[in-house]
């Protein structure tokens, strides 16, 4: 009966969206927080256009949804390109260098894998990889190695359970999650303009300023075309079936 429950829990959680995902209590595990407790609602204004809020879970992960709050509370985050996104997969952010070897001057975190899955909008904390053949301390090294950068998943990913810490979800604002530049890294990154914990009372979004259009190069002259000087006067309009013939040579 409790493996039954457990398949249907599971199910639950995968096909839910995110927002609704994050209430599926079990006993005997210590409740998420409400979406309406602002310390533990992270907000990201994203040069997508909007605002992705996440429902931090400091009852899985304390120690990382810690750093997350105190980088951001230091606006550690305020500007950071999502440096590594996989279409289907996940984007990544949070390095100060922008190539994912960066960090911040904190110590790195050990790891706090749990039972979270990492289904469509889960957040968790990047870290070092090691190969499959790696001596134990150097696989412990890598899993322990968590410190500012984190990603957020596209599509389920369960292969990353329990090998990185989750550590929250979105509650809303997936869609500017899916339109993050791709790439590794992309050519024109996303970017988070602003991180906020909700209960520091942040100012509303504001959208990002509009990209100035691409210069066009220098003017180009078609050869045989009349110049400023030599201007053709215009001619007089051709008769309706003449036009019609014209338009019908166009190709489609």
């Amino acid at each position: 009966m409790r493996l039954f429950s457990y398949i249907i829990v599971a199910t639950l959680g995968l096909l839910a969206q995110p927002a609704l995902a994050q209430y599926i209590d079990v006993p005997g595990r210590a409740p998420s927080p409400l979406p309406t407790d602002k310390e533990n609602l992270l907000l990201l204004d994203l040069s997508t256009g909007g605002r992705v809020t996440i429902l931090l879970r400091p009852d899985l992960a304390p120690k990382m949804v810690e750093r997350i709050k105190i980088l951001t509370r230091e606006h550690f985050y305020d500007g950071l390109s999502f440096h590594r996104v996989i279409d289907g997969f996940m984007a990544q952010t949070g390095d100060p260098t922008g190539d994912g070897t960066g960090g911040s001057a904190l110590p790195d975190l050990a790891a706090e894998f749990n039972y979270l899955p990492h289904v469509r909008g889960v957040i968790s904390a990047a870290r070092p990889g090691a190969p499959d053949n790696a001596p134990p301390e150097v696989k412990k090294k890598a899993e322990d190695g968590a410190n500012s950068q984190f990603f957020i998943v596209f599509e389920p990913t369960l292969k990353l359970d329990k090998k990185y810490t989750a550590f929250g979800r979105v509650l809303s604002g997936m869609e500017f999650v899916d339109s993050i530049e791709r790439g590794e890294p992309p050519t024109r990154p996303s970017k988070i303009m602003h991180a906020y914990i909700a209960a520091d009372t942040p100012p509303a979004f504001v959208p990002p300023p509009m990209t100035a259009a691409a210069a066009l190069g220098p003017q180009v002259s078609l050869t045989g075309a009349p110049t400023a000087k030599t201007a053709a006067k215009p001619s007089a309009p051709k008769p309706a079936g003449a036009a019609k013939k014209a338009a019908a040579k166009q190709p489609n």
